[in-house]
């Protein structure tokens, strides 16, 4: 049995840089973290890893560099971690990143599993998971805060839904979006450290992938960003003198200027 997690680099701060040319996020892992909802994927997969004596792996596109969160993964518990890496893929929409990840797990052997955090915080789209579960062709439940019952041939989960929650079985091999209720992420060991270091990896390019150029990259995505900007910033102090009622008038007309709404 197989479980694959999906995982995402993130800026590690607020600042997103976005190329000028093509309106995409630039992502550069020296300054990137493991997407916080991928963490609760990871340790999800450790501990099904365990219960159910499956190999488990983790997955990710990304620039080289990204090899420092995959073998962080395996120091938290993952088997194996597989980095799918290619100027080719730079640019790709979720639809794009979906498919890479489809053939990275193809490579693979395939999984009984899928696991992917809820969403990436950066781009908040929560399309990755549902989009790879389509091209796997397999069933997907999202939002997933509880696994009830665990087999290598089903799994009993119960997941968010507006208002309460909701009791699903899904047969395997399917995928899973989970939400940073299901569990809490364990901390590497130093002997998982140390393992993290040495674990097996395999970085693979368009071409071993077998990659068809048409859907990978800018080329594969149907969503194009036309325009991002950033915002303009600035600040002003005014001093206010007066008595409370003259303060009072100051302040909404203060608040009418800058609104734009002016009185009646």
């Amino acid at each position: 049995m197989r479980i694959a997690v999906c995982i995402k680099q993130v800026p590690s701060t607020n600042e997103v840089r976005m190329d000028p040319v093509t309106h995409t996020i630039v992502r550069d892992a020296r300054q990137s973290v493991t997407n916080p909802f991928d963490s609760y994927a990871i340790e999800l997969a450790v501990q099904l890893g365990q219960k159910l004596n499956a190999e488990t792996w983790g997955i990710s596109m990304g620039i080289p560099a990204t090899e420092r969160l995959l073998r962080d993964a395996c120091a938290r518990g993952l088997d194996k971690a597989m980095l799918l890496t290619d100027r080719a893929f730079a640019g790709a929409d979720t639809l794009a990143t979906a498919y890479t990840l489809s053939l990275g797990i193809g490579y693979m052997g395939g999984a009984d599993l899928v696991l992917c955090g809820r969403m990436a915080v950066d781009g908040d789209t929560a399309q990755i998971g549902p989009e790879l579960a389509e091209h796997l062709g397999i069933p997907h439940v999202t939002d997933v805060c509880e696994v009830i019952e665990a087999t290598p041939t089903k799994l009993v989960v119960r997941r968010l839904i507006e208002g309460g929650t909701q009791r699903l079985t899904v047969r395997l091999p399917a995928l899973l979006t989970v939400a940073k209720d299901i569990n809490q992420p364990r901390m590497p060991s130093i002997a998982g450290v140390r393992y993290g270091l040495e674990a097996p990896f395999v970085a693979l390019g368009a071409a071993e992938l077998g990659a068809d150029p048409a859907h990978i990259g800018l080329a594969g995505s149907p969503t194009q960003v036309v325009r991002t900007y950033v915002p303009e910033r600035g600040g002003e102090a005014i001093a206010l003198e007066g008595d409370a009622a003259t303060l009072a008038e100051r302040l909404l007309e203060i608040i009418e200027e800058v609104s734009g709404h002016g009185r009646a």
